[in-house]
């Protein structure tokens, strides 16, 4: 079969013709699709319903310690809440404070109290000319909505198979005092699903830095979320804060968890886990911002997750709703796309994401016409700091929302050539989208993108 480069403009006419047929089908079916953000699906939700009846009575709101969780007071977590938390923070209960529902509102307070109050006695960083970050990408892009919301200079710099690019990474911190901080999504990142390597975590705890107080902000938010239940087809994280202890930096990194994925977004609960003389901080500026978070909630949650291994016994409930529709995207990416050249997709072992890279130019049109096609996606962008992927590349693929069974055929593929025959077809002096040119290595095969049963 002919390649686009090969072909004349009245193959490509006719092919141009074939894929907007085919695109029109689809937009006929008028699919409501979301896969824009990491939601679990309702069969995930519905796996923690028995959290709801684990407190239901005046006994039932009595903690370990006797502690009466109506009232007020505990205001750095129930000893049994800290415990389970640490388990998930890879950490001691005595490093660890637990919050409210969401690791995000940790994250933003925390640069926040660095920012009016600076950290173990260095200047306020809002008292500084420039404050500068290292925002490995594409990355979270609700993490670099926090630095650009304190005026931060975002630094991006490639992540790799092993995680951020680690000669950057200490280049740019040991060059530059005002340089304070990195984001780190370091197991099954969002959006690649990469695990950091051994190596990286200790590159980063070691590393040279111009700034005493630059600080590494751990995001371990998909800790738990395997997609298999077999240890050896899991990812294994070495300990960040392990690693600055062995290399002298034990006050380098924040690590940060929650449950909002394990049971209720919105309704779980989050911790902190520092250095003991961070966490001595902290508990002295977080004591004037609270009396205390919901302790009750935190009652529901060790109640019924229990500790580590019933943790784990309930996320290889998850892991069996999430791995077909993973394996599925994988299936539907390969059979579709193997074949056309340019194209390149994670295929993680956990986590809530795939992310795709199209050919150089493609991703905000392909957005927009799978917006137009009823499925809407995580705008093109979206995964760089201030919204701006250089080579208008990567799409975050976030599968786990849609139901198992709704049904979508080959509709993303055929989105991704219409555009494709577009940019060949402009080429070659039709009518087309404008856009990048050198594609000329694709066949005219559909690529069924977007997935059956997603």
């Amino acid at each position: 079969m002919p390649t686009y480069a090969e072909m004349d403009n009245v193959q490509l006419a006719a092919l141009k013709e074939e894929l907007e047929r085919e695109y029109g089908e689809i937009k006929a079916r008028g699919l409501a699709l979301n896969m824009a953000r990491g939601k679990p699906a309702k069969a995930q939700l519905d796996l923690s319903m028995p959290l709801l009846e684990t407190v239901t009575t005046m006994e039932d709101c009595v903690a370990a310690d006797g502690t009466d969780c109506r009232n007020y007071g505990v205001g750095f977590g129930l000893p049994e809440a800290k415990e389970f938390m640490a388990c998930m923070l890879d950490d001691e209960p005595d490093n660890v404070i637990v919050f409210g529902n969401a690791s995000l509102n940790i994250m933003y307070d925390t640069v926040a109290r660095c920012w009016m109050f600076g950290t173990l006695g260095s200047e306020p960083w809002g008292k500084l000319d420039t404050v500068k970050w290292i925002c490995p990408a594409p990355g979270y892009d609700r993490h670099f909505g926090v630095t650009e919301e304190f005026g931060i200079e975002m630094i991006p710099v490639p992540m790799t198979d092993e995680g951020p690019d680690m000669d950057e990474v200490e280049r740019i911190a040991a060059s530059d005092s005002s340089v304070k901080g990195i984001w780190c999504v370091p197991k099954y990142s969002n959006p690649g699903g990469t695990t950091y390597s051994d190596e990286t975590v200790r590159r980063l705890a070691a590393m040279e830095c111009a700034a005493d107080d630059f600080r590494i902000f751990w995001d371990n938010a998909y800790c738990v979320h395997h997609l298999f239940d077999d240890a050896a087809e899991q990812d294994q994280l070495l300990d960040i804060a392990a690693a600055c202890r062995e290399a002298g930096t034990e006050n380098r990194c924040f690590k940060f968890a929650s449950t909002s994925k394990v049971t209720f977004p919105g309704a779980g609960i989050s911790a902190l886990a520092a250095s003991p003389a961070n966490i001595a901080e902290i508990k002295k500026r977080v004591g004037v911002q609270t009396i205390g978070h919901d302790k009750l909630n935190q009652l529901r949650h060790v109640r019924f997750l229990r500790d580590a291994e019933g943790l784990a016994a309930h996320m290889a409930k998850h892991a069996a709703i999430l791995r077909p529709k993973f394996e599925l995207v994988n299936a539907k990416l390969q059979e579709g796309l193997d074949e056309v050249g340019g194209c390149s997709w994670s295929n993680p072992r956990g986590g809530y994401f795939v992310s795709f890279d199209a050919p150089q130019g493609c991703a905000k049109r392909v957005v927009t016409l799978a917006k137009e096609a009823g499925v809407t996606m995580t705008g093109a962008g979206a995964t760089y700091p201030y919204k701006q992927d250089p080579n208008d590349s990567n799409i975050r693929i976030a599968p786990t929302l849609p139901a198992a069974a709704g049904g979508v055929g080959r509709g993303y593929g055929r989105i991704h050539r219409l555009r494709e025959a577009g940019l060949r077809g402009e080429a070659a002096g039709l009518d087309c989208t404008p856009g990048l040119r050198s594609f000329g290595r694709s066949r005219p095969r559909a690529a069924p993108f977007l997935v059956r049963g997603m």
